[in-house]
């Protein structure tokens, strides 16, 4: 072999590595067995070389080429299917459009005999989640845009209005307040906290100042049961009993204290005797030699 000739073959290696390793890139693998049918769309909707043909989820294929038949104005797409898949007659393919825009292909089997290789599969469109979208959830965003517009012209106002920022700066009053309010709450917090020992000082002294009372009353407790309590009450109950007996005798007008105290005769004499007897000494105050006699010898 001379040189020009291991040249072409090591290029055409290198082009044929080069085809391999961009379809194998687009997730196209050419070495794997496969086998091939057709389907014509008018629209690809996004649909890509190497998007997944899936039966109940599962992928069992995947597009490998998409041409323009512009003799029909159709869209040839080419299906590499595994080599193990049968595809039966009746069965049809659904183009589903994905939510971020990326189109697959959905086998959905039918029940006849086994189609030959090369075989133009029917396709239908079935609604993606875009679809959904742009029908069930667009409809209801554009009524409710409407009074989202509304609110967003309430919240404009209530931003604008100057009330809102006198009630903010209130507001921004009351925070320092607040804060003011903290801090000599914390300055109070710290003077209680040096004030706590001698207060508790204070209160051990006064606890010991309770026990020794409590000691002294227990002392006084056991003096007092050491007196002789029964008969001090006995000579007060005596004393009481003389007391009544001399009372009863003062109110019975026939005893002679009660003649004493209830004989009105008796008492005006005495009165008179005393002031005949303050007569005298004031007479005799006065006239000391009409009745005193003194001789010197």
């Amino acid at each position: 072999m001379n040189k020009n000739v291991k040249i072409a073959l090591t290029v055409l290696v290198g082009l044929v590595l080069l085809y391999w390793g961009v379809n194998y890139l687009k997730g196209i693998n050419l070495l794997t067995p496969a086998n091939y049918f057709y389907t014509e769309v008018d629209n690809t909707e996004g649909l890509l070389q190497a998007a997944p043909v899936t039966v109940n989820g599962f992928q069992v294929g995947q597009v490998r080429e998409i041409n323009y038949d512009y003799s029909k104005h159709k869209i040839s797409v080419m299906l590499a299917m595994n080599k193990d898949m049968t595809v039966p007659e009746g069965s049809s393919v659904n183009m589903v459009s994905g939510l971020l825009g990326g189109t697959s292909l959905e086998l959905n089997l039918g029940d006849g005999p086994a189609m030959k290789q090369g075989s133009y599969i029917p396709t239908t469109k079935l609604p993606g989640l875009m679809d959904n979208v742009t029908e069930n959830v667009m409809p209801m965003v554009n009524n409710v845009m409407p009074k989202v517009d509304s609110i967003m012209n309430n919240v404009n106002a209530l931003t604008g209005d100057p009330a809102l920022a006198a009630a903010l700066a209130r507001l921004d009053g009351i925070t320092r307040q607040l804060q003011a309010s903290a801090q000599q709450l914390t300055v109070l917090m710290h003077g209680l906290n040096r004030s706590v020992p001698g207060v508790m000082s204070n209160v051990n002294g006064i606890t010991t100042n309770l026990s020794g009372a409590t000691s002294n009353l227990s002392d006084l407790s056991t003096s007092l049961k050491q007196l002789p309590l029964d008969e001090t009450m006995s000579k007060l109950n005596a004393t009481l009993a003389n007391l009544e007996q001399l009372s009863a005798q003062l109110n019975d007008k026939n005893s002679t204290l009660g003649k004493v105290m209830n004989d009105r005769e008796l008492y005006d004499n005495a009165n008179h005797a005393i002031a005949s007897l303050d007569s005298l000494l004031i007479d005799i105050k006065a006239n000391p030699k009409r009745y005193i006699n003194v001789k010197v010898f």
